[in-house]
């Protein structure tokens, strides 16, 4: 059992999968602070679900009186990780980079408190040394510390090339370049941890290495599990798509509605892993049963969503959930919502289509199965014809509200 504060609630709320050492990790916790980072690309302008394994680790860190360090990717992001993907990333230009760093930079500034004390959260971007890299000078520095034997068993490799898909050069640099950045964050800010999800191991084992090599270091990794629902499905991910972390891309009421339709063998789990609850206070609400397990859920859904996007907005969404779901009233103010072309809503619109255009249904052909299959609303009534058209004379108080079930509703509003 580890003795550090930090190491000991990370264990027991399910983060930890491997340490390269755990013992002197441990050590180091309980002699001073420690400065641990954790690296995100930037290939998108948001973040999702699936990240939040390593944004909450950050915040645990934080709370137990350590430096967590979000180091942004405006270098690595140029090359690509091979880890987890099928096929190559496309490269983004310059501009696209750093506009989604200022915007993944803004989402994580949520979770952790920036700032210039000794625990503050430190941001810094691998491009501010990565791109005056010289070449020559890396590999006569930094390559001779590398296996190409050892470079090729990672898993990030191996299996990209068992399936013939294919490893340019440019992505199998990404592992050499992790590694200099940890050397790099050590040297210019005494970061002695990093942190990563399981698939980033070997990555991580090479920068320990690394530092150790040059340095003479003594620097630690730790890995988290990677996170799937208790049926296998990969976390974050439902039928319209990712769950994205910002409010532009997911709504604070549909980001809710996820944590509410956990499954009930995840809800012990993913209140250890997604909330600050007391381990206690989970352990209580995971061992509900039957109909109780439900308020457990929106518990979580709640807590999860105060994070993310303000306690505030997480009550008003629950709220409005509650008054939607159980008297069934229809929200307008705090229900997600889109336009439509309110000449296309005038001359009438099939319902399958609304259902597909409007990412309630993966396409037409899904969106005919749900009203087939009983699972398509309009304004609280179940569509019962797939054919039915939708017109302006559907509107209630200014829009048309479309549901699945009973947990998950958008309104239209003509435009």
């Amino acid at each position: 059992m580890p003795k550090s504060d930090f190491l000991a609630e990370a264990e027991a709320r399910g983060f930890v999968f491997q340490c390269t050492d755990s013992d002197g990790l441990d050590a180091a916790l309980q002699a001073g602070i420690v400065s641990g980072y954790i690296g995100f690309d930037l290939t998108a302008d948001s973040l999702h679900v699936g990240s939040m394994v390593q944004i909450m680790l950050l915040r645990l860190l934080q709370r137990h009186g350590h430096r967590p360090v979000l180091l942004l990717g405006g270098g690595t992001t140029k090359i690509g990780d091979p880890s987890g993907k099928e096929e190559a990333r496309q490269l983004l230009t310059p501009e696209r980079i750093a506009s989604n760093g200022q915007a993944i930079q803004g989402i994580v500034s949520r979770f952790v408190h920036a700032g210039d004390g000794p625990t503050d959260a430190l941001i810094a971007d691998n491009a501010e040394w990565l791109d005056r890299l010289g070449y020559i000078e890396l590999l006569r520095e930094v390559g001779p510390h590398f296996s190409l034997s050892r470079m090729l068993s990672f898993d990030s490799v191996r299996l990209r090339l068992e399936r013939e898909q294919g490893l340019s050069f440019l992505e199998f640099n990404y592992s050499i370049l992790q590694s200099y950045d940890f050397r790099e964050l050590g040297r210019r800010h005494g970061v002695a941890l990093q942190m990563g999800g399981s698939d980033q191991w070997g990555n991580i084992v090479s920068g320990v290495e690394l530092v150790r090599r040059t340095d003479s270091r003594q620097v630690f990794g730790l890995t988290t599990p990677l996170i799937a629902t208790a049926s296998g499905a990969k976390m974050g991910k439902t039928a319209a798509g990712a769950v994205w972390l910002s409010a532009d891309r997911v709504s604070p009421f549909d980001y809710w509605q996820f944590w509410r339709n956990t499954e009930d063998a995840d809800v012990g789990r993913f209140l250890r892993l997604f909330t600050d609850l007391a381990l206690g206070e989970c352990d209580r609400l995971a061992a509900l049963a039957g109909a109780e397990i439900n308020e457990a859920k929106k518990i979580l859904a709640t807590e999860a969503t105060a994070l993310c996007h303000g306690r505030e907005t997480a009550l008003a969404v629950a709220e409005t959930a509650r008054l939607s779901f159980e008297q069934g009233q229809l929200v307008q103010a705090a229900l997600p919502s889109r336009g439509v072309p309110a000449a296309e809503l005038t001359a009438g619109i099939p319902i399958f289509r609304l259902f597909a255009d409007c990412g309630l249904s993966a396409s037409n052909g899904e969106a005919r199965r749900l009203i087939r299959g009983g699972g398509a609303r309009l304004n609280d009534q179940p569509v019962e014809d797939e054919a039915r058209v939708v017109s302006d004379a559907d509107l209630i108080d200014g829009a048309v509200k479309l549901s699945v079930g009973r947990k998950q509703h958008l309104l239209l509003r003509p435009e």
